[in-house]
């Protein structure tokens, strides 16, 4: 353990300071809340009788070695030195300042050991600093849990609990459609048995090997990998990747709509026949109605005979159409 790491800290007064606290103020003025206070510097002797030492005394941290700056400290003795603040931690009383300096001290120790979960995760889509927020709230839960009489070493205890924590937040946030947990867990599942079979097999599983390799039923497997499209979406306004057509519009501009003229495709095709049957003035009217938008008035006084003819006439033909249409069907 480096000698700095080694001096025992004695008693840390504090003085009132209007102005805030000074660039030599220790990391116990930041973590005590309420009046700003300016800590003189830990002393390895007592203090002369001039000094001028006023208000409450951190008694809670008699006795614990000097804490160098984060960066400084090598992974042995953050390892070293976290044992002494989890020794010290159990016999503080939660809510005091002494508990909160001792807690965030062990925090900013150990850090490094978020980052090396993180860093498991960098190909992931997500910020890093994202990954490395939500790591650190494992770290901080698995401080509040960790006992030091279980002789278990803090990293081992606490890399559990990051790395949980950091898959928990990709199982929750990174999914771009919210499907249930146990097709999330059907995904990961039919990724790793396709991978295992493709090496067996030297092809491309099929469903009915997958639902056989995992004991599941063809409908799960087909369930599962349609789960598998919701986990990434690409925006409609996103550049087509692919350039070998020459296309550089959007992803929208390549999608298809609904042309309704479509829908009477069929009911065209299959009047024309029934059309084609019927008497020369019957076709007459139908094309002067439907075609040129005629009244029925207009058409009587175009083929020389009444409304009223008209009207029974057409009537009669679309009657007959509509007959053999449901034959037809």
């Amino acid at each position: 353990m480096s000698p700095r790491l080694d001096v025992p800290r004695t008693h840390i007064a504090t003085s009132a300071c209007p102005q805030g606290p000074t660039d030599s103020d220790s990391a116990v003025a930041s973590a005590v809340p309420g009046q700003r206070t300016s800590t003189r510097t830990t002393r390895t002797t007592a203090p002369a009788p001039e000094d001028d030492f006023s208000g409450e005394e951190f008694e809670g941290l008699d006795g614990l070695p000097e804490i160098p700056h984060y960066a400084e400290v090598g992974a042995l003795d953050a390892r070293a030195l976290s044992k002494t603040l989890f020794a010290r931690l159990e016999t503080l009383e939660e809510g005091t300042h002494e508990h909160a300096y001792v807690r965030n001290t062990l925090v900013e120790l150990n850090l490094a050991l978020v980052k090396f979960a993180a860093a498991r995760f960098r190909s992931r889509s997500e910020p890093m600093e994202d990954i490395v927020q939500v790591g650190t709230i494992g770290l901080i839960k698995a401080i509040d849990r960790f006992e030091l009489s279980r002789g278990v070493e803090f990293p081992t205890f606490a890399m559990p609990t990051i790395i949980g924590e950091i898959k928990r937040f990709f199982r929750d946030t990174s999914w771009s459609v919210r499907v249930p947990r146990r097709l999330q867990e059907l995904r990961l599942d039919l990724a790793k048995a396709g991978d295992e079979l493709a090496q067996k097999l030297d092809r491309a599983p099929t469903v009915a090997e997958l639902a056989e390799r995992l004991g599941l039923s063809r409908d799960e497997v087909v369930e599962g990998m349609a789960a598998s499209n919701a986990y990434t979406a690409s925006s409609l306004d996103a550049k087509h990747d692919d350039h070998d057509d020459g296309a550089d519009g959007a992803l929208a501009d390549r999608i298809g709509y609904e042309d309704h003229s479509l829908e009477g495709i069929e009911y065209v095709e299959s009047l024309k026949p029934l059309i084609a049957s019927l008497p020369s003035r019957d076709r007459t009217i139908l094309s002067l109605r439907f075609v040129a938008n005629m009244t029925q008035s207009e058409i009587g006084e175009e083929l020389g005979i009444s409304q009223m003819h008209v009207s029974r006439l057409l009537s009669r033909t679309l009657v007959k159409l509509r007959k053999g249409l449901t034959v037809e069907e």
